[in-house]
């Protein structure tokens, strides 16, 4: 499918697009994402890549389409894609609703320009557990070009054990 050394079917390597966030180019994790969801799924009898290991192949694409990854679930940290839609919906543990909406959100619009949590700028490339399972919405404003300064300061990176406390 012409995305490199990039195995999307086997799965330990799925998580490998949202390294991006960690670098510092959250840009790239965007593009990626959504370049897989539109190359590898569809709803045709062969719109499903590789074998499917007790459901990670889906939710791959359920966390990617909403927008986020749990690359590391133990930290409880959600690292930032491109949502797919333009607006959903996810009813968390306990009852509250997370909405997430993507003005301008298209096939070619996959670039985060800015981003809002709860009316509040918001422009960490992750999201914590705690804040989805809060509810409220989550806005994201798309466009077609990379927005290279969102989610791309040191200090607002993903939690990392080598990151200098």
């Amino acid at each position: 499918v012409d995305m490199g050394q990039y195995a999307h079917g086997n799965q330990p390597i799925q998580h490998m697009i949202y390294l991006y966030d960690w670098a510092g180019a959250p840009w790239k994790a965007q593009f990626h994402a959504r370049e897989v969801m539109r190359k590898l799924y569809s709803s045709a009898p062969d719109g499903y890549p590789g074998d499917e290991d007790n459901g990670q192949t889906s939710a791959w694409y359920v966390f990617s389409a909403l927008g986020f990854y749990p690359v590391t679930p133990t930290v409880g940290q959600y690292a930032i894609g491109s949502p797919l839609f333009r607006r959903t919906s996810v009813t968390m543990p306990g009852g509250k609703v997370l909405t997430i909406e993507a003005e301008n959100n298209s096939r070619d619009n996959v670039y985060i320009q800015s981003a809002t949590l709860n009316g509040t700028a918001y422009d960490r490339p992750w999201l914590s557990r705690e804040a989805l399972q809060a509810g409220g919405t989550l806005r994201f404003v798309m466009g077609p070009t990379p927005n290279k300064q969102w989610g791309t300061a040191t200090a607002d990176r993903p939690f990392s054990m080598s990151k200098a406390r």
